[in-house]
C-alpha cells in the first residue's frame, strides 16, 4: 500500500501562486509515476501533470502547460505542483495520485490523497 498525502490548497486571487504539496509513505517503491489531477463540482477528475520517480521526466496537460511545475524530492518522498497565474476555473479539489507507469487517465493510479481544495477568486 502507498499512501499519500496533500496539503498546501488554500484561497487565493485571480493571478496568485499555490504551492501543492504531495507526501508519499508506505510502499512507494512499488510505484514509478506520481501525478497530480483536479476535479471542479460537476466536472470528471482532470490529468494535470505527471513525473517519474526515478528519471524525473516530466508530462504535462496542455491546459496547464507553462503555469505549472511539477517537481519531487525522492530523499523525502515529496512531489510538489507549482501554480502560477492562477485562474478562477483553475478553482477545484486537487488530488495526486501514485501509479505504475506513466498515464493521463485516472484509472492509471492506484493510489489516491483524500484531495485539498483550491479556490481562485477573480
Amino acid at each position: 500500500q502507498v499512501q499519500l498525502d496533500e496539503s498546501g490548497g488554500g484561497s487565493v486571487q485571480a493571478g496568485g501562486s499555490l504551492r501543492l504539496s504531495c507526501a508519499a509513505s508506505g510502499r512507494t517503491f512499488s510505484t514509478d509515476v506520481l501525478g497530480w489531477f483536479r476535479q471542479a463540482p460537476g466536472k470528471e477528475r482532470e490529468f494535470l501533470a505527471a513525473i517519474r520517480w526515478n528519471s524525473g521526466t516530466t508530462y504535462y496537460a496542455e491546459t496547464v502547460k507553462g503555469r505549472f511545475i511539477i517537481s519531487r524530492d525522492n530523499v523525502m518522498n515529496m512531489a510538489y505542483l507549482q501554480m502560477n497565474s492562477l485562474k478562477p476555473e483553475d478553482t477545484a479539489v486537487y488530488y495526486c495520485a501514485a501509479g505504475p507507469g506513466m498515464s493521463t487517465t485516472a484509472a492509471g493510479y492506484a493510489y489516491w490523497g483524500q484531495g485539498t481544495q483550491v479556490t481562485v477568486s477573480s
